[in-house]
């Protein structure tokens, strides 16, 4: 190397510390000038993390006490302090109980658990053998039972003589489907109405 190639390569060392020095220099006026604003955003994520992590703990920690209170009314469903401790902690397990005891004790429960709901229409469409309920739950695109519902529709409709109203019900069933078993056997019957 050359002397000329030596001065060179101190001026590149030097241009780049100077650089390096300037990028420090610019960073350390940028901290002091917001230095309030990034301690802040600092405070706020870290709050924030902590937060989460603690709702998540929470909520943890009311799902297993509600499940073990729910445990509980299913052993013993007058367990007033399980009961309690599962409206308190979660309130679809305890309308779940609620519906579990009214059902044993053989009267018609009142519930907003979507599905739960549903099938106490159904069941009371059944009771009451009223078509007009059966197409109402029947028509609902969500329902676990809407074959079965609409299966229901038809037979109450033969059982009442209006045969081709039963056999248009029927239509409504896909061939898929796993009440159609069922399906035939009334088909079969009342092809001969």
């Amino acid at each position: 190397m050359s002397l000329k190639d030596n001065v060179n390569y101190v001026k590149d060392e030097i241009s780049s510390e100077e650089k390096f020095l300037e990028s420090f220099v610019k960073i350390e006026r940028f901290y002091k000038r917001n230095k309030k604003l990034i301690v802040a955003a600092i405070v706020v994520v870290l709050a924030l993390v902590i937060g989460f992590y603690i709702t998540k703990y929470i909520q943890e920690t009311n799902k297993n006490e509600a499940n073990i209170a729910f445990n509980k009314v299913l052993e013993n469903p007058k367990d007033s302090e399980a009961l309690e401790v599962l409206k308190t902690k979660n309130e679809k397990l305890y309308e779940i109980a609620q519906y579990l005891n009214t059902k044993a004790e053989g009267k018609t429960p009142n519930v907003d658990v979507k599905f739960l709901k549903e099938l106490v229409q159904y069941e009371k469409a059944l009771k009451d053998k009223s078509i007009s309920e059966l197409n109402s739950v029947s028509m609902q695109n969500d329902f676990l039972l809407k074959e079965f519902a609409i299966f229901n529709k038809a037979l109450l409709e033969a059982e009442n003589g209006k045969f081709e109203d039963a056999k248009a019900t029927l239509k409504l069933i896909p061939t898929d489907s796993k009440v159609n078993n069922l399906v035939n056997i009334l088909k079969h019957y009342l092809a001969t109405k």
